[in-house]
């Protein structure tokens, strides 16, 4: 295999890089909707949301680089759990998501 075709051909993240990556995103949105949310409700969104990218990471990594699907499959997937869980209306959330998310 050629260098460049090892720089593109990624490994599988690990659960830590997920979780991260996950909290990250949460938070990126939470701050976008001027939305104080408590500890609480965060970790367990960051869990929700762990759980469904750890059940569906061969599909998520295969499109890591289509931003707008991936923000489909959260819009679909994971935005009404926790527009219930933060108490906030789905489409405001999923707009925030895609602001802080680049989707």
């Amino acid at each position: 295999m050629k260098p460049t075709a090892q720089k593109h051909d990624s490994s599988l993240p690990t659960a830590r890089k997920i979780r991260r990556a996950c909290s990250n995103e949460l938070y990126r949105t939470a701050k976008r909707l001027k939305l104080w949310v408590s500890k609480e409700k965060l970790d367990q969104a960051e869990n929700l949301y762990f759980k469904k990218v750890a059940v569906n990471l061969l599909w998520i990594h295969e499109h890591k680089s289509n931003r707008k699907l991936l923000a489909d499959w959260w819009d679909e997937n994971v935005s009404a759990e926790i527009a219930e869980l933060w108490e906030t209306d789905r489409a405001k959330l999923s707009e925030a998501f895609r602001e802080s998310f680049g989707g």
